[in-house]
């Protein structure tokens, strides 16, 4: 803030424009506007409203767009008694965060009151907000600009993995693959009724959760999003030049080219260092832990996706993978997925209870001992001597009691630098762009030969 200041006084500049510096301007976007800096484009008092949970959540019950039930809360009591209202798991979320940080999924009342404790302290001066933590969605956002309040261009990208992963981690997909038209038309609907309540002048984003084709409202972000570049990539569409001409009010070029026809598919996948960070377990949740990301584009979601995940330093399989599923639900859903490894001529290894469903199952494999059974075969030394080529380790979704022995297989994964995969819908689209694809086929053309 003071920094900020100190330039603003030096420079005597027009005015300040804090929508392309992430959260951190945002944060400030109040103190400035106090200490009578001019900011250029969306008003202050509306990024307050869009951050500040409860006055976005109210904004959003004005305008009649649905959200997961919430509610703005500061006792462990009241915090209680709502989540056994609305029943577990709830999300708590704290205002004014960068990249989800005291973000979390609570599944039981000891879990609650765990991360209450550690929302109110990280942001102890903004309010907690608990709300309905919806299972198995997807998660779709939209970047968009706009001008006074009305919409000038918006992009629409998809999540792979189910909503519960941060965006920040999650595999995109532009244009969307699996959202229906009705879904978007509505989306777009929603975008235009909070840009023109909020005044929005500039870049934003928005974050949806869709089930059965219902649609909920997670979050607005009052800023260019970390998905912007990779938005504008994919489409030809240089969305900060858009923004930063409404936010000069300069003249908007004329752009009605729909983003949803074209004939090519882009896949912004994460990246990684978890080979770095000693004991930590490599599995994602709503708080970010990516590093990196790349983003390829190609004739369609499988040759774009096998690309980028191939970019971020993934290495295919040749022969070996091994599988440890926890929970019937999950085993069944990956049923499929597991059979074509195996008609792909992959050898399957399992653990126990893995093993005995998919023997029950009719798919042939080698029972593995896990790291602490002290058994061979085990994993541990299957790995050492390089004898697994995969590893896909799905735990029970967001299950806090994660069990010490799948926390081994996961790290010694990564120790081992062997390939992972811990998400079921990733599992599911990799072992699918696996079966239809040959790598010596993969298309490798220039970003110029796609967008043109």
């Amino acid at each position: 803030m003071e920094r900020v200041l100190d330039i603003y006084e030096l420079e005597r500049p027009l005015g300040v424009i804090i929508s392309t510096g992430g959260q951190i301007p945002n944060n400030l976007a109040m103190k400035l506007q106090k200490a009578g800096v001019r900011i250029l484009g969306t008003s202050p008092i509306s990024i307050d409203n869009a951050e500040d949970r409860h006055k976005f959540s109210r904004l959003c019950d004005s305008l009649g767009i649905d959200q997961p039930e919430w509610k703005e809360l500061r006792s462990e009591e009241t915090a209680k008694t709502f989540a056994k209202e609305i029943g577990y798991p709830v999300l708590i979320r704290p205002s004014y965060v960068l990249s989800g940080a005291a973000m979390n999924v609570a599944f039981n009342a000891r879990e609650l009151k765990r991360y209450l404790n550690k929302a109110t302290a990280i942001s102890e001066d903004a309010p907690v907000v608990i709300s309905k933590f919806i299972t198995n969605a997807r998660e779709i956002e939209i970047d968009a600009v706009a001008n006074k309040g009305k919409l000038i261009v918006w992009i629409v990208n998809e999540h792979i993995e189910n909503a519960g992963i941060h965006s920040g981690d999650a595999t995109m997909v532009v244009p969307p693959q699996r959202t229906y038209l009705e879904t978007i038309r509505r989306i777009k609907e929603i975008t235009r009724k909070i840009a023109s309540a909020l005044k929005i002048t500039g870049p934003f984003n928005i974050q949806f959760i869709a089930k059965h084709n219902e649609i909920k409202v997670i979050e607005c972000n009052l800023r260019a999003s970390r998905s912007f570049p990779f938005v504008s990539k994919v489409s030809g569409i240089n969305l900060i030049d858009l923004a930063i001409r409404s936010i000069m009010d300069k003249p908007l070029p004329q752009d009605n080219r729909s983003v949803l026809e074209l004939d090519y598919v882009g896949v912004k996948a994460p990246q990684f260092s978890f080979s770095r960070l000693r004991g930590a377990d490599p599995i994602l949740s709503v708080e970010m832990v990516s590093t990196g990301e790349v983003a390829c584009l190609g004739k369609d979601l499988e040759d774009a996706f096998l690309k980028s995940i191939i970019s971020t330093g993934f290495k295919l399989p040749h022969k070996n993978v091994l599988v440890s599923v926890s929970g019937d639900e999950n085993r069944y859903d990956l049923l499929e997925s597991i059979r074509k490894l195996k008609d792909k001529g992959f050898n399957l290894f399992a653990t126990k209870h893995t093993s005995e469903f998919l023997s029950e199952q009719g798919i042939r494999n080698q029972l593995i001992y896990k790291a602490r059974e002290a058994k061979e075969p085990n994993i541990i030394t299957y790995l050492r001597r390089g004898r697994i080529d995969l590893i896909i380790c799905i735990p029970d979704e967001f299950d806090k009691k994660l069990l010490e022995d799948e926390y081994l297989i996961r790290r010694n994964a990564i120790d081992f630098s062997v390939p992972l995969l811990t998400n079921l819908q990733l599992t599911k689209l990799f072992v699918e762009a696996l079966a239809k694809k040959r790598m010596d086929k993969l298309e490798i053309r220039h970003w110029t030969e796609y967008v043109r």
